[in-house]
């Protein structure tokens, strides 16, 4: 099946529970007749810990005495800048409950009858085994977990249960539990330890047939047809009133609830699809006996398909997460943060292409409910207008609190332009324009760049520093020096792109001349480009991080058409980058850097080290290091940008068509791709050659190439390259001959 997955036995672990949301409630299903848990997540759980009010230190009159070390050679000067105060994590996201249906008899292998499947399409995850099934989904229409269990003579106790593993010991744990003619209400208060927030859930239980009785600390049903179980969660101060939370909580049926959010999702799961000609043989296979056939074509489809589903999820109220919307552990690894220096912006890199626009207004609404704690930023650290995006938040602030010597995140500066893309790229996909809200947070990060450009190295061009490249170091060097590539490339950006789309603004051609002044691209002794552009700092190539390669992913400042010397020398900084600690998102990033270098060989390498690595649980969420070690979300959700990329690339002036396939997918179909130029396009490829659609929704001129780097047109093969003009409303078929 590719736009689903199934396996022959309940859940074991949490880590393999099959997974549903709708971008502010998620679930995790483990369907196992006998205790039928359903952990129940919420985007806006994160335990208070201390940071919640911290603001950044006022350092900005120090940074003058910084620079001037900096420049004169003193390369541990900013070990001190911010010393004395402590690396505090955000605070940490945390499941909320489960909801457990426990009965006497139960599943713990594979047996005849027995399947549980999530289905991509609708969102609901369901499991069967003899008379007894299990559905549940997460609702667009209502926002609310919806569980049925349908079982002739059902006897089981309902409780809804808060100790998952890592529960703190302090939480303060009230329950409410009210028998109703249709079943129950059921309530569970948790309070913070320290704090006067909380959050509580709320269940409605409507049981058909049989008797409901208080049972310990919940309810037991017996001899019931059915039951139907719909939760909500509410996070926040003081006590809510019950009776209002169970009275908003819809009361229809399961199948009418389903009814109500089955096109909701559809539509949005829909609109992208992938699929390889030699998968077919094993597209029936379990998910994890597909894992186990990395080299199977069947598995990179059901990929595609799990990673688009799940980034789906848990998209919504805010982007994803490290574990996208999902975990069943209070000790979330880095604190289940939206981590920025690579790991949210690898999550998204899809959306715009792969038609997820819910992910890109998600990614929006966590930018722009942050910007004034990013100007706070600016000023405190900086002395600067404009905004600094901070490394790690929790969805709530947007301070930067990343002090340390080895990870001097605190002085990054890079970080709010890469955010700042997906949405530029979702600006391209459909208007072709930034909105005004967009064109307001570009304006900030050049007025940044304005004053924070203020020296200059010895041959007269600007100089940024102090300058990071996350999470690296130079091998003769502290953390922070000056001219990391990627921080050069960020500032180009960043002051040409406010000048581009803020016409009108007093200092466009002031932040142009700021542009012109920054230094040139470094290529280093060994024909690379070079990770920091400053005399005598030498490279440390084993890293998991491809930050220097930024302007060639994702900015597309460096690529094989426009800057061809670059490009070679960004291409013999990927082969010589090494893997360090073989966390999935520095595969993935160098798939899509290789991708955009057409290097066929190296995308295959890296999706191959991905896939054979052991990432994926059975839930087809993915871990953070080989032998499913750290749940994290970074691989599921970065795969299918992956595919995407080295099928197809688009700019607002150019398409590039088959540009690093993998030799292991000689044939397949993408379909339903969203390009830059503001056409929809559907792709056929096989050994015999390829025909795209396209679908224009506005007029554009595009530079059409291939994977060989030739220019071509489907009149003008192997004739000077003409540009493609494409008419709104015009569809326009393209044909290449065998690769």
């Amino acid at each position: 099946m590719i736009d689903g997955t199934w396996e022959p036995c309940p859940a074991t672990r949490w880590e393999d529970a099959f997974l549903s949301g709708n971008g502010r409630h998620g679930a995790m299903v483990y369907g196992d007749p006998a205790d039928d848990r359903v952990i129940v997540n919420h985007h806006t759980l994160v335990r208070p810990n201390g940071s919640e009010d911290l603001r950044p230190p006022e350092l900005a009159d120090r940074l003058d005495r910084l620079q001037d070390a900096l420049l004169s050679g003193d390369t541990t000067a900013a070990e001190d800048f911010g010393a004395g105060r402590p690396l505090v994590w955000v605070q940490p996201f945390h499941p909320a409950f489960r909801s457990r249906v426990r009965r006497t008899r139960g599943l713990h292998e594979a047996v005849a009858g027995y399947r549980r499947e999530v289905d991509f399409t609708t969102g609901e995850v369901t499991a069967s085994y003899e008379a007894w099934r299990s559905g549940v989904f997460v609702s667009r229409a209502d926002d609310v977990v919806v569980q049925h269990v349908t079982d002739l003579g059902l006897t089981a106790e309902i409780v809804l249960d808060h100790l998952l593993p890592g529960a703190p010991a302090q939480l303060a744990v009230g329950r409410s539990t009210v028998l109703t003619p249709e079943g129950a209400h059921l309530a569970l208060r948790v309070g913070y330890p320290d704090s006067a927030l909380g959050y509580t859930g709320v269940t409605v239980a409507r049981v058909d047939g049989g008797s409901v009785s208080v049972a310990g600390e919940g309810i037991r049903i017996e001899g019931a047809r059915s039951l139907t179980l719909t939760t909500r969660v509410v996070r926040g101060p003081g006590r809510p009133d019950l009776g209002e939370l169970w009275a908003a909580l819809p009361r229809e049926d399961y199948a009418t609830l389903l009814d109500r959010h089955r096109p909701l999702h559809r539509t949005a799961y829909g609109r992208a699809s992938f699929t390889l000609r030699d998968a077919a043989p094993e597209r029936e296979l379990s998910g994890s006996e597909l894992l186990r056939a990395p080299k199977s074509p069947a598995l990179l489809e059901r990929l595609f398909a799990a990673g688009r589903y799940h980034l789906l999820s848990a998209s919504g109220l805010l982007p994803p997460r490290l574990t996208g919307l999902w975990t069943g552990d209070w000790d979330t690894a880095w604190s289940g943060a939206f981590t920025t220096n690579a790991n949210l912006n690898l999550q998204v890199a899809s959306a715009a292409a792969a038609g997820l626009p819910e992910v890109t207004e998600a990614h929006a609404a966590l930018i722009n409910g942050q910007l004034a704690d990013w100007k706070d930023n600016a000023r405190a650290l900086f002395g600067a207008r404009g905004v600094v995006a901070p490394s790690h938040t929790d969805g709530e602030s947007g301070h930067t609190r990343h002090f340390q010597r080895a990870y001097p995140l605190h002085l990054w500066t890079a970080g709010a332009d890469w955010l700042l893309q997906p949405l530029l790229e979702h600006a391209e996909v459909t208007t072709g324009t930034p909105d005004a809200a967009l064109t307001e947070a570009l304006v900030q990060v050049a007025l940044f760049y304005e004053d924070f450009l203020s020296r200059e190295d010895p041959d007269g061009n600007l100089a940024l520093v102090p300058s990071y490249s996350p999470e690296n170091r130079p091998a003769n060097a502290s953390w922070v020096t000056v001219n990391a590539t990627m921080d050069i490339a960020a500032a180009r950006h960043a002051l040409t792109t406010a000048a581009e789309h803020a016409l009108g603004h007093p200092s466009a051609g002031l932040w142009r001349s700021l542009a012109a002044r920054l230094p040139a691209y470094p290529v280093n002794e060994d024909g690379a480009l070079a990770e920091w552009a400053w005399p005598g700092l030498r490279e440390t190539y084993d890293h998991r991080h491809l930050s220097h390669l930024y302007p060639v992913w994702p900015l597309d400042a460096i690529n094989p058409y426009d800057t061809p010397e670059l490009a070679t020398a960004a291409h013999r900084a990927l082969e010589l980058r090494g893997s360090e600690n073989d966390s999935a998102h520095g595969h993935l990033h160098q798939a899509l850097i290789a991708a955009r270098l057409r290097d066929p060989s190296r995308v295959s390498a890296a999706l191959g080290a991905v896939l054979g690595g052991d990432f994926f649980h059975d839930s087809l969420m993915s871990a953070h290091y080989p032998s499913r070690n750290v749940y994290n979300a970074d691989a599921a959700h970065t795969l299918p940008a992956a595919v995407i990329e080295s099928l197809v690339q688009s700019a607002p002036g150019r398409l590039v068509l088959l540009p690093a396939v993998p030799a292991a997918y000689p044939a397949g179909e993408l379909r339903g791709v969203r390009t830059r130029f503001g056409a929809l396009l559907d792709l056929r490829w096989s050994e015999d050659g390829a025909t795209a659609v396209l679908r224009p929704t506005r007029d554009a001129r595009v530079d059409l190439r291939t994977g060989d780097g030739l220019a071509l047109t489907e009149t003008s093969a192997g004739n000077p390259p003409a540009p493609l003009e494409l008419t709104a409303g015009v569809d326009r078929v393209l044909t290449l001959g065998p690769r």
